[in-house]
């Protein structure tokens, strides 16, 4: 089973910026899809970004032009940098992934196979 290891929420002004990170523990394979989605409570869980081994990535409306999404295969992890944080941005963010070889990252939460447990984002105004 592969386990995700989700690191970096936290409390943020508006404006600001945050780094979430997400190690995966298969290091025997590296053909993942890797994303992450969010959610606050009442609400279906939203596609952030994803990305492709190849690099290719795909964001959500919400989030284009202010996060990047990145990944390190070497180290089995991806990295969410968010800039230009907006209070709207509070919720619980997710990382997901799963065996793919695709290129083309999907944006649904069911396209995604294994979860971590989450991390807080709380950006105040």
């Amino acid at each position: 089973q592969v386990q995700l290891v989700e690191s970096g929420g936290g409390l943020v002004q508006a404006g600001g910026s945050l780094r979430l990170s997400c190690a995966t523990s298969d290091i025997t394979s590296s053909i993942y899809l890797m994303g992450w989605f969010r959610q606050v409570p009442g609400k279906e869980r939203e596609f952030v970004a994803g990305i492709i081994r190849s690099g290719t990535s795909t964001y959500g409306d919400s989030v284009k032009g202010r996060f990047i999404i990145s990944r390190d295969n070497a180290k089995n992890t991806v990295y969410l940098q968010m800039n230009s944080l907006k209070p709207e941005d509070t919720a619980v963010y997710y990382c997901g992934a799963r065996e793919w070889t695709a290129q083309f990252v999907p944006t649904y939460y069911t396209g995604y196979k294994y979860w971590g447990q989450g991390t807080q984002v709380t950006v105040s105004s």
